[in-house]
């Protein structure tokens, strides 16, 4: 029996308390409200809330897939769950989401670690599990809580991030001859490690742990224990790499720009967004553009 992987299911899950432009220029008066919708295409974003972690986020979302009727917590057969803000080093956070979501000790968990791309990546896994016959019923989890490491003053984050999880069912569907594709794939991958520099969070690694005989946490907030993002150069970067993989996507897929229905990129913010639709020619009824109440979710936005 040929398993193809297939999305049937998706749920999402946002916290219930929102920061809006109007509460953001409340507590910064220099900051414009116009400017900031303007540049950004965000109106609001969701904030997880001081007991709410990545990991309920996406336990809920599951829940509501669930609850869908797509499937029940005893069918699935592996758990991914893509965050960058985990609650603890250890353990795996998707190994307390099965317990949580009563899913069978059978069950095959892991975590991994990846931003924007973290989507993707996924269903690329869930792809290989379930069509090397690893896996048939896989619950996709994305999950962040970026507020939680955001300086409060920092207007180049603060204003595009938002905090929200979704759930992809991912079922392996039996194919032959006759049938249609309607499998996920193909994918194309790159990687650019020497940009890390330009977003990151060293928080929460053992490399920023230094232990002291006191447990008094200091007076001066460090840089270390917030999220940086050179805008610049994520800018410059998405505008020279992406439409590249989206032309090698196309060719891999025999397929050109004029086959597709509808573009749905990772939701930055709208003013990469425009820029790349711009570059890549696309009219605006084929591309998705879908900030304003939510924000930059990472691994989440699509």
């Amino acid at each position: 029996m040929n398993l193809q992987a297939t999305i049937t299911a998706i749920e999402y899950h946002l916290p219930s308390e929102e920061l809006t432009n109007e509460d953001l220029c409340a507590s910064f008066p220099d900051w414009s409200m116009d400017k900031i919708e303007k540049k950004t295409g965000i109106r609001t974003r969701h904030i997880s809330g001081p007991d709410e972690f990545a990991s309920d986020l996406a336990a809920t979302a599951a829940q509501k897939l669930f609850a869908s009727g797509a499937c029940k917590p005893q069918d699935i057969d592996f758990i991914l769950f893509c965050t960058q803000s985990p609650e603890f080093l250890l353990p795996t956070t998707a190994c307390l989401i099965q317990d949580q979501l009563g899913i069978p000790c059978t069950a095959g968990a892991l975590d991994f670690n990846l931003g924007c791309t973290g989507f993707i990546y996924g269903l690329s896994l869930a792809k290989g599990l379930i069509e090397t016959s690893q896996a048939t019923n896989i619950l996709l989890l994305t999950g962040e809580t970026y507020s939680k490491f955001i300086h409060p003053e920092d207007r180049s984050v603060r204003t595009l991030f938002g905090d929200g999880a979704a759930a992809t069912l991912v079922q392996g569907k039996e194919t032959s001859k006759s049938t249609p594709n309607e499998g996920i794939g193909p994918f194309i991958f790159g990687t650019d490690g020497g940009g890390g520099k330009n977003l990151k969070a060293e928080c929460g690694g053992v490399r920023s742990i230094k232990f002291s005989k006191s447990d008094l946490p200091s007076e001066e907030p460090s840089k270390e224990n917030h999220l940086y993002m050179n805008g610049p150069e994520i800018f410059n970067f998405t505008l020279k790499v992406v439409p590249q993989c989206v032309h090698e996507l196309l060719s891999k897929s025999r397929l050109t720009l004029k086959d597709i229905d509808l573009f749905v990129f990772h939701q930055a913010n709208a003013h990469i967004l425009e820029h790349l639709r711009d570059k890549l020619n696309i009219d605006k009824s084929k591309f998705l553009l879908v900030l304003e109440h939510v924000g930059n979710t990472v691994s989440s936005t699509i």
